[in-house]
């Protein structure tokens, strides 16, 4: 069974179709990257598979449960990671990691104990007591994708995870994202092409809402013609205004 599957997913905002007819596979364990110009409909994509936006039309499933049909069971099923990092400033790390737990219904044991070890899994056990806003730009991200798996999702959105992060604190990231690569289903976005390239097992390009090209790096590159995965790229979309 594929962990997600959309059927001619489609998003109209008033005259702005956002995401046009949508048919996507990702099998169960893959890790797959949206890759596209701000605008060509990612995160909006997203967000309809975490059931954040209502489609306008066409459906879309998670481990076989309906988006439209059965939200609950599909937020179950799930978590994301955003873009702007979801952490509580005033609150520890350890307590960022409990709330969260406590909130998907798990006891006060059970919660401390994901808690911990969700903090060994991404070296911040050191930090338990600190106020999250004491972490730098790197160590917040990786806590709020701590924060994300300590509820043992099948299905992870890991939206722009690297953003605004510099290349140590990017390469220490992408080593506890790529340990996670087949334990669970992981859908990336993110502007730093060769971080897709490097880590994804197949990529979606996407352009004004449709996918105009799919595959792994070296399937598009030669589908393309191009030299190389940003030459590619870059012939499937547009300059952004």
């Amino acid at each position: 069974m594929n962990s997600i599957e959309t059927k001619e997913l489609t998003k109209v905002f008033k005259t702005r179709t956002a995401v046009d007819a949508l048919n996507l596979s990702v099998g169960e364990g893959e890790f797959f990257a949206l890759l596209g110009q701000n605008g060509a409909g990612k995160t909006t994509t997203i967000r309809m598979l975490c059931c954040l936006t209502q489609p306008t039309s066409g459906e879309a499933y998670i481990m076989g449960k309906s988006v439209t049909k059965e939200p609950l069971e599909v937020k179950r099923l799930l978590n994301v990671s955003p873009q702007e990092t979801a952490v509580a400033t005033k609150l520890s790390v350890a307590e960022n990691l409990e709330l969260v737990g406590r909130l998907h219904g798990m006891s006060k044991a059970e919660a401390g104990e994901r808690a911990a070890e969700m903090m060994a899994q991404f070296k911040l056990a050191d930090r338990a007591k600190d106020r999250a806003k004491s972490l730098s730009g790197g160590m917040q991200r990786r806590l709020s994708i701590a924060m994300a798996l300590i509820t043992e999702p099948k299905v992870l959105f890991l939206d722009e995870p690297t953003l605004g992060l510099d290349v140590r604190a990017r390469r220490e990231l992408w080593s506890h994202i790529e340990a996670l690569k087949g334990k669970i289903t992981m859908v990336v976005t993110t502007h730093y092409l060769e971080e897709a390239e490097k880590y994804a097992d197949r990529i979606a390009i996407m352009e004004a809402g449709r996918i105009v090209a799919l595959g792994d790096a070296q399937e598009i590159v030669s589908v393309s013609g191009k030299e190389n995965f940003e030459e590619a790229f870059l012939s499937y979309t547009t300059e952004v205004e």
